[in-house]
């Protein structure tokens, strides 16, 4: 891969029921290091959107495409993307249908998923949204080691149902070029080790990752949630990802 000297825009996605706020810590050190990081809310987590249950999939590859435009993104200047948790299905399909745009992704305790897939295919119809449920059953999906009281009131106040066509639907994949993109996984509530033999033993979850052409792997042990449990060590691995040139 050639060589690129100009620092790249770093595009930063968060999981369900989060908007671009919640990377403000990982922001910070970033900006402070010399990055244009830039946060986004994807359509259906902005809460003063009135048809914000409405949105789809489609639309958060959309309003992504428009925020690296707006960023000055291009096949000749590609960014960074780094995506967090649920943000892996958007951006699944980002890297499907334009894998010109990303220079590298990265991948925050989450990783490509598989053609065909939804997050919540037998979500009912008639279920317009899902809100953030109580964390003791929040805890039984995903690991909340290192939040804090004050963060997790933060997290329950400004979290935003998911969209339930968001969740629904299934993913149409067929560019293999996505599988070339140099990718780093940033492994926190599962270690490295055994996702990788998950993903080994085909394990649906994890699966894609054994596709990948030119993947680099780091531990940074913590809960779910690493922008707000570790957000200095986060901004270091991304700035570190975002640095490297093949």
């Amino acid at each position: 891969m050639t060589k690129k000297t100009e620092s790249p825009t770093i595009l930063l996605i968060a999981g369900h029921w989060l908007g671009a706020w919640a990377w403000d810590d990982v922001r910070e050190h970033l900006d402070s290091a010399g990055s244009h990081a830039v946060a986004m809310t994807p359509p259906g987590l902005d809460p003063d959107d009135p048809q914000r249950a409405e949105r789809t999939l489609d639309d958060q590859v959309t309003a992504i495409l428009d925020v690296l435009a707006r960023n000055g993104v291009s096949a000749s200047t590609p960014a960074i993307v780094v995506a967090h948790s649920g943000a892996n299905f958007p951006v699944s399909l980002l890297l499907d249908r334009h894998p010109e745009l990303v220079r590298r992704v990265v991948w925050v305790d989450s990783g490509p998923v598989a053609a065909g897939s939804a997050f919540a295919a037998d979500l009912p119809e008639d279920v317009q949204d899902l809100p953030l449920p109580a964390f003791d059953v929040l805890a039984q999906q995903a690991s909340l080691e290192g939040l804090g009281a004050e963060v997790l009131a933060r997290f329950r106040a400004r979290a935003v149902p998911e969209p339930g066509p968001v969740l629904r639907q299934h993913v149409d994949l067929a560019n293999g070029a996505r599988n070339g993109i140099p990718t780093t996984l940033v492994c926190c509530s599962i270690p490295s080790a055994q996702l990788l033999d998950l993903a080994r033993g085909g394990h649906p979850m994890f699966a894609e990752v054994t596709n990948l052409e030119h993947l680099d792997v780091v531990d940074l042990p913590t809960g779910h949630w690493p922008m707000w449990s570790r957000p200095r060590d986060l901004a270091e691995v991304i700035r570190s990802a975002a640095s490297h040139t093949g």
